[in-house]
Parts: C-alpha cells; sequence; structure tokens
C-alpha cells in the first residue's frame, strides 16, 4: 500500500542563533566578537528533516513548538524545504527552544534552552501517524526527558507497524549516557552515532571495540568521522568511507544531520549500503560550504552539482 509520507521524524525543534568568525572562543568575564551572525533553522531532526525533503523524499514531523517567533520561524523555514509540519503540536504556554552557536575555525560552543522540546513524548506519537510513513528517524535522545527508558518501545511500534527505522541519540550534555541500546537497537536498523557519541555510549576505546561490543545489536551502524569520513559496521563487516573534504569550512552545524539524510536518502531508494554511506559523506561535505546546517541545499539537481564541481563526485 502507498503511504503519504517517506519518512516520519521525531524529535527536537528550535532555531539556531549562531555567531561565526569569532576571534576566540568566549572566556568568563570578557567579551568576543563575531564577524558574522545569522538565525536558521536548528535541532537535529529539522536539520535532518529539512534536507531530506530537499534531496527529494516526502517528509513528515513531530515536534512540540510554543506559539512564539521562534515557532513560527521554524515551521515556516520547514515548510519551505517542502517538509509537512501538519503533525506539530504548538503549545501557548510553551516556549520554542533555541541554541546559540560560537564558531571558532571548526570548533564549536553551544548553549541551548529546550522549551517545548523537553514535553514531547512516546504518547504523543499515535498508530495514525506511524501507519502514515514507509520509515521513522528519531533524533537527540538526551534533549527529551520524556523519552527516556521509553524509547524502545517507540522503535518496536514502529517495527510492528511495518515502518523501517533510524536513530541518532546525538550528544549528552549531562554526559551520563544512559540509554538502554540492548533495549532499543534490536529495533532499529540504521543507528547514526558519530565517533565520539558510540565510545561515550559503549564505554570502550576505539570505533572497532565499540561495534564488536554493540554490532550484533544492531542491524546497519554507521559511524560519523568529520574529515575521517565514517565507518559501516553491517553482518561483522566493516568499510571505510573515504570522506569528501571541503577546504573552505564555513561551519560545520548540521554536517551529521546532512550525513544521516543522505544515508536515509538512498536507503529508502535500496541503494546498497556501501553507495548509501558514499552519498551520505557527499551531503555532510556539502552541508559545510554554508552557514547552519540547511541553507547548503535548494533542490537535488543543484545539490549534486555542488558535489560535481567541489567534490568531483559521479552518481
Amino acid at each position: 500500500m502507498q503511504k503519504k509520507f517517506d519518512v516520519l521524524v521525531v524529535g527536537e525543534l528550535n532555531v539556531d542563533l549562531i555567531f561565526n568568525q569569532l576571534t576566540s572562543l568566549p572566556q568568563v568575564g570578557k567579551e568576543r566578537l563575531a564577524g558574522e551572525m545569522c538565525l536558521t533553522l536548528g535541532s537535529s531532526a529539522a536539520i535532518f528533516a529539512s534536507n531530506l525533503s530537499v534531496l527529494g523524499a516526502r517528509v513528515t514531523f513531530v515536534a512540540k513548538t510554543g506559539r512564539d517567533v521562534f515557532g513560527d520561524f521554524c515551521v515556516e523555514r520547514l515548510q519551505l524545504k517542502g517538509v509537512d509540519t501538519s503533525m506539530l503540536m504548538r503549545h501557548g504556554k510553551l516556549t520554542t527552544g533555541a541554541t546559540v552557536v560560537l564558531n571558532f575555525g571548526e570548533d564549536r560552543a553551544m548553549v541551548t534552552h529546550q522549551g517545548a522540546m523537553s514535553y514531547l513524548g512516546p504518547d504523543d506519537i499515535t498508530e495514525e501517524m506511524l501507519s502514515a510513513a514507509r520509515h521513522l528517524h528519531f533524533s537527540s535522545y538526551f534533549l527529551q526527558p520524556a523519552f527516556k527508558g521509553r524509547l524502545g518501545d517507540l522503535f518496536r511500534r514502529a517495527k510492528e507497524a511495518g515502518l523501517t527505522t533510524s536513530l541518532d541519540v546525538q550528544w549528552d550534555p549531562a554526559e551520563e549516557w544512559d540509554l538502554d541500546l540492548p533495549g532499543v537497537l534490536p529495533f532499529v536498523d540504521i543507528f547514526l552515532p558519530n565517533e565520539s557519541e558510540l565510545l561515550c555510549l559503549t564505554g570502550k576505546a576505539s570505533v572497532e571495540s565499540a561495534l564488536g561490543f554493540i554490532g550484533r545489536a544492531g542491524n546497519f551502524i554507521l559511524v560519523k568521522q568529520g574529515r575521517e569520513g565514517s565507518t559501516l559496521w553491517h553482518k561483522d563487516k566493516l568499510c571505510r568511507g573515504v570522506p569528501f573534504i571541503n577546504h573552505s569550512v564555513v561551519d560545520a552545524i548540521g554536517a551529521g544531520d546532512s550525513f544521516n539524510a543522505g544515508y536515509i536518502f538512498k536507503f529508502l531508494q535500496a541503494v546498497p549500503p556501501e553507495e548509501c554511506q558514499r552519498f551520505a559523506n557527499l551531503i555532510a561535505a556539502i552541508s559545510t560550504t554554508a552557514a547552519g546546517g540547511t541553507t547548503a541545499f535548494l533542490n537535488y539537481e543543484e545539490t549534486i552539482n555542488i558535489g560535481k564541481s567541489l567534490f568531483g563526485y559521479e552518481a
């Protein structure tokens, strides 16, 4: 049966206020100047949804925002990128989340106000929502406390409804890393941590030992490694993904989320996993050519043209 959407995205939604071209990262009691500033769509889930939609997938989004200026901004930006916003939940007594991002070279510091994202939970995700899509993607577990200890239930329900699934837990601000991986990963088709997150989640010292520790609990595991590319684990086999290097990085915000979008876009087309990985590395590199996680992407054709001209990508 034809589904209305390719992907149902569940996660956090906020704006990013980005300061670029800092002379150094801030210190307590001292002021720093930024050469550039921009307000853009933020959050891992929203960047993923936006870029996946631009590539050509039919995407809908479940999140909570306030009925405020930042909430209006998020909805407008999602709609401009073709993301369906009919499942968004907006509340007058809640504030839309915001992240202040301070970029210095390829390093950054961030401060996030969670706001409405703290109030989204598994009970908000109905069977009707799940049945409308082919694939479920969830992002930013540690910023959404209502999912604590219950994430496995959401993924189990998605699998029972016939969806494929993907997960990007993102960084834990509390650095406690209390996610029950054995209770979640059996229901996750594509697990998408970066290297630091994977090592923190497993308590291991290397990617190889971490993958050996959790590999049999997952199907496809993609480890994002920045300028080192990525590592794919599937059926006890490792595949190194060669990076596409951008030598003029504007910022790296959303590069990992863009990687996710690239991988899932190709995965939905039943492309071999190594080609999904290669395309994901390309989309991550393209993301770094413009400020914020979404501004580098206009449509699929333009994205491929950028890939060809800057990185020599051939489909």
